[in-house]
């Protein structure tokens, strides 16, 4: 119960990959890679807020559409979206049909073009909420991700956002957020990409 898998290619693993090929590349390439691009870190936001009571791997199986349904997470077109655009979200059977999740994309898009206006870029707002050197528990391992679902860093977050208006960003889902976008790197000890996703981190330029 170390949270760890060994893969068919040698390779020691986060366990919550498992062997799907899809999730493995996932978690290769992606998970915990330090990202400042704009439309991706709205994506990513909104496809967590697409995630609460599903898996993941249902969210990321049905990324491409999503993407294709949300003009490629161009926050400031999907800010102009109405009633029509809502009509025909619900219509598409390749993302999850939910009013309350696909209006709240909307609003947020909303709130996205405010942020930018506030601070310059989303990645300037967001990456303000990485934790302090220090503040870092020693050792990243199974039992301390798992009584670690929201911290200090995704509660003040997930307050601020609320407080700016948006909604489906609770604290889990924003520490979600922040896991995947790099901002923490909670590969576990003894994961082959812990070391190789840190030095990612080190050479990322902070905004």
């Amino acid at each position: 119960m170390n949270g760890l898998i060994e893969g068919a290619d040698g390779c020691c693993r986060c366990e919550w990959c498992g062997d799907k090929a899809d999730y493995v590349a996932y978690h290769d390439l992606e998970w915990g890679v330090p990202v400042d691009d704009e439309r991706r870190l709205f994506e990513k936001i909104c496809l967590e807020g697409f995630q609460s009571g599903l898996s993941w791997l249902t969210i990321l199986r049905k990324r491409e559409n999503f993407r294709r349904a949300f003009s490629e997470f161009d926050f400031e077109r999907v800010a102009g979206y109405g009633a029509s655009e809502v009509d025909r979200l619900l219509e598409d059977a390749g993302i999850v049909r939910h009013r309350q999740k696909i209006e709240s994309v909307i609003n947020n898009a909303g709130r996205a073009c405010e942020l930018v206006e506030e601070f310059g870029s989303l990645a300037a707002y967001f990456w303000q909420y990485e934790p302090v050197k220090g503040s870092r528990p020693e050792r990243i391992d199974y039992a301390t991700v798992m009584n670690m679902s929201k911290t200090a860093e995704s509660i003040a977050m997930s307050k601020d956002l609320k407080r700016r208006g948006w909604s489906w960003v609770g604290p889990t889902t924003a520490y979600a957020f922040m896991q995947s976008m790099g901002m923490v790197n909670d590969h576990l000890e003894g994961c082959d990409w812990r070391s190789r996703t840190q030095i990612l981190r080190q050479q990322f330029q902070r905004p």
